[in-house]
């Protein structure tokens, strides 16, 4: 399969979390506002689409880790394996599970 068909799943587990994720949202808004409230002008609603950028990068990175270490563990010198691929689409799968539910609006 080509490569490109991962990354598009892989950004839309990542985007599917990062607005749908009630919980992770939460705690980024709060911490974003406490930590940078002049960053975004004090706006409230730029602040929450900040954060659900910041919780849709957070998804991708966590989900590659396991396929970083498996690339690792065999010893993949220059390009990632068709099994790191899908891998890394299973871990950020995973971790989308707790938005599915607000994303076909089941509230799981």
């Amino acid at each position: 399969m080509p490569r490109n068909f991962y990354y598009i799943g892989i950004a839309f587990f990542g985007m599917v979390n990062g607005l749908f994720n009630q919980l992770w949202l939460l705690f980024a808004l709060i911490h974003v506002q406490i930590l940078a409230p002049a960053l975004l002008f004090g706006s409230v609603p730029l602040t929450l689409l900040f954060s659900s950028l910041m919780v849709s990068t957070a998804t991708i990175i966590l989900g590659g880790i396991p396929a970083a270490l498996y690339e690792r563990a065999i010893g993949a010198k220059d390009d990632s394996t068709e099994v790191s691929m899908w891998i890394w689409l299973a871990g950020t799968a995973i971790l989308t599970i707790p938005a599915i539910g607000n994303f076909l609006d089941v509230k799981l």
